[in-house]
């Protein structure tokens, strides 16, 4: 047994230990179900065995959960809902058959336990959990587009009845050691030291090898089924809270709702059943594997720097410059800070830099007041952030990103100024969100070492990342940019230069196809509530005024004035646009509103001008042909992209658009949304908008051949 090691005491108690070589942590690989499987028919036949203790040999846990590498492709493979129960039916008939071998079994958790980790230990009679901050336990499968397969959802009902356990289910949340113990879905806490020794404890002193649900009249705690008294709350109120929160885009919490319900009614055997009957439904979904691959596997990867140049040796970030100390600039100190990283925080006034500090002290203060922190992490984090104003204070910054205003001239004199200081081998990087990187560099005395680091607002709760490699741009500098990335534990996508790069493209068309649908008649409550419908978290209307019409509408005039494609000057809306700012100075929400106004200590709400500037048709769209305008719109713009070089990995484009545009997590992306429509569909359906809309969605040559050799943007598995 390669995944797992037993011993048997001189007591009888035969300790089994995991420790998947090779992997940083456990997870329920097909090697560890395998040797689990051999492992309990050993300890059964053994007369020497008197009970069992399960733990892990991994000082950072004990079981992550499921092998997604193993789920992902099922969808691909062609499976079928019965081959994807017979998939989780084996990893859940072996934990019933551990649940009544004879034996008892406790498990020794000294560290998180989530999805098929916990299910493991709700399988075992007896479970004791490390009494630290880091030893969560949880059913996360939700969050994967899936529902624990492998007895979570029946076992964890009947422990502590189906009020409780169910938003547990719903919400995929980690459980830390206290609240588990108090829920009861572990009997014991131990310091980490002595977790086995506990497990131990109770199996030579007062084991029971029969589970609850297994003993003669078991009822589940507080009912179950219709006339529960919490039916009403559980289920129907579920269902409704479920339709708000997911509209249908997400199958899994609706499934997680009827397996609970169905299967706490039948006996445990018939209800794992019920269980892996819904989640077969789930695995071959292509929802669950868009929202595995990308949100796991390949972030992941990005997290992992796999678009890093190997050749270049590793390096850190000691010391950070940063021009400009406004919202941006104040955010990436913060994480900067966090870090460990000591930042030089450059403003033109002493007055604004100290400002940028603020930013951090804010959060800070928040974090202290809940108890996320403590006085002296504040203090500390505080002092690696040097607020100035001389350029001279650069010096010995290893790295140095610019965030001031998206003015080449005003970039061109920091760049200027900074490079003067700097030592010759330290990078600068743009924190530029729409002026091309070979622009900027020409002004650069050092363009190998030039390249763009996009990071997105607020700066210290969004992950992403866009860096931008211009032509000039060196491995070395690609390398650095992606370290330094890595240090701010964030995940970054590589792009090459071009007009507003990747994901400022794929946003403006979500912008622009909301103005156009104003232009065109449509009620802006309809755009608003088809966007959120489709899956985005906020309407195009909203986002505009949140990134502000003034600013746009500077960016476009600047596009025209370089001679910019037709594309880059924004037809689409722009009309609409323009008498926003022109003819009825609504700038944005930070110049006192724009599509929405913004009352003090109240609801913001449409602008009721709205109705008057762009009047409503007679006659509304249905929401179905809006949703597919604004998800049609950018996913087009994504294949542009690709096509066209911006971006080379479908990895990279639908990480980014996910990640940093907002598009909908059950698509997988911008890319794996067409792969899942289905390239020759796909390309079908825009010619039909293109025909109704114009020719925005008019699909290129280049596009059409890959519909016509049915190339996918992910190959299948062979």
């Amino acid at each position: 047994m390669n995944t797992l090691k037993l011993e048997v005491d001189a007591d009888g108690i035969a300790l089994v230990t995991i420790d998947l070589p090779g992997r940083p942590m456990n997870v329920l690989a097909t090697e560890l179900i395998a040797d689990l499987g051999l492992m309990l028919d050993e300890v059964v036949a053994r007369v020497d065995v008197r009970g069992v203790v399960i733990c892990s040999g991994k000082s950072n846990g004990f079981i992550a959960g499921g092998d997604l590498k193993e789920l992902v492709e099922a969808h691909d493979r062609g499976w079928t809902p019965q081959r994807g129960v017979e998939c989780v039916w084996e990893l859940s008939s072996l934990f019933r058959r551990l649940e009544t071998c004879g034996k008892p079994v406790a498990a020794a958790m000294n560290g998180l336990a989530l999805g098929g980790g916990l299910e493991l230990a709700l399988a075992c009679h007896y479970r004791v959990l490390a009494d630290d901050p880091k030893a969560v336990v949880g059913l996360p499968e939700v969050t994967i587009g899936l529902l624990p397969g492998a007895g979570g959802t029946q076992r964890l009902s009947r422990l502590i009845g189906i009020e409780k356990a169910l938003p547990l289910i719903l919400g995929g949340d980690h459980v830390k050691p206290a609240v588990a113990a108090k829920l009861g879905i572990v009997h014991a806490l131990a310091p980490l030291a002595d977790v086995v020794a506990t497990a131990r404890r109770w199996l030579l002193e007062s084991p029971d090898p029969v589970q609850p649900w297994d003993k003669k009249g078991f009822r589940v705690p507080g009912g179950a089924g219709c006339l529960a008294p919490q039916a009403s709350q559980s289920f129907m109120l579920g269902t409704a809270g479920v339709r708000g929160r997911y509209l249908d885009n997400y199958p899994a919490p609706k499934a997680i709702l009827s397996a609970v319900f169905e299967g706490t009614q039948l006996p445990i055997d018939r209800g794992l059943a019920v269980e892996a009957k819904y989640f077969g439904r789930l695995l071959v979904d292509p929802v669950a594997r868009n929202i595995m691959r990308t949100t796991f596997i390949n972030r992941t990867a990005a997290n992992k720097l796999v678009r890093r140049p190997a050749a270049v040796p590793k390096s850190a970030v000691r010391r950070l410059g940063i021009l400009g100390a406004g919202t941006m600039g104040g955010g990436i100190a913060y994480c900067a800070a966090s870090a460990g990283i000591d930042v030089v925080l450059l403003d033109a006034t002493q007055e604004n830099a100290d400002r940028g500090k603020d930013y951090s002290r804010r959060i800070l203060a928040k974090d202290l007041e809940r108890g996320r922190t403590t006085a002296d992490k504040m203090d500390a984090l505080l002092a690696r952030i040097h607020p100035v104003t001389r350029y001279e204070a650069l010096d010995g910054c290893d790295l140095v990103i610019e965030a001031v205003f998206e003015d080449r001239a005003i970039k061109a004199g920091v760049t200027a100024k900074a490079e003067a200081v700097i030592a010759p081998d330290a990078i600068f990087a743009s924190n530029t969100s729409t002026l091309m990187i070979g622009t900027l560099a020409e002004k650069s005395s050092r363009p190998a070492n030039f390249i763009g680091m996009h990071f997105f607002s607020p700066v210290d709760k969004m992950p992403l990342v866009e860096v931008i490699v211009g032509k000039q741009t060196s491995d070395t500098a690609l390398a650095r940019a992606l370290d330094l990335v890595g240090q701010l534990r964030k995940t970054p996508i590589v792009v090459n230069d071009g007009p507003a790069f990747y994901t400022t493209r794929v946003f403006c068309t979500y912008v622009d196809e909301g103005l156009q649908m104003l232009a065109d008649g449509v009620e802006p409550a309809l755009i608003e509530n088809a966007a959120r419908n489709a899956g985005m978290p906020i309407g195009p209307l909203a986002v505009l005024d949140e990134t502000t019409q003034e600013l746009r509408w500077k960016v476009i005039l600047q596009a025209q004035a370089d001679g910019l494609p037709v594309q880059f000057t924004h037809p689409a809306g722009r009309e609409v646009l323009r008498a926003l700012v022109e003819d009825h100075k609504r700038l944005g929400r930070r110049q006192g509103g724009g599509l929405y106004e913004y009352p003090a200590g109240a609801k913001k709400h449409l602008w009721p001008g709205i109705a008057a500037a762009f009047p409503a048709g007679a006659d509304q769209p249905d929401v179905e042909d809006l949703k597919k305008r604004l998800l049609y719109v950018q996913a087009l713009e994504a294949a542009r992209c690709y096509e066209q070089g911006i971006v080379t990995e479908a990895a990279d484009a639908d990480l980014g658009s996910v990640l940093g545009v907002g598009y909908p997590t059950w698509t997988g992306g911008t890319l794996s949304f067409i792969d899942t429509v289905g390239i020759r569909p796909f390309v079908d359906e825009c010619r039909r908008l293109a025909a109704r809309w114009g020719a925005r969605f008019e699909p290129s040559p280049w596009l059409v051949a890959r519909a016509e050799r049915g190339e996918r943007f992910y190959p299948l598995p062979a």
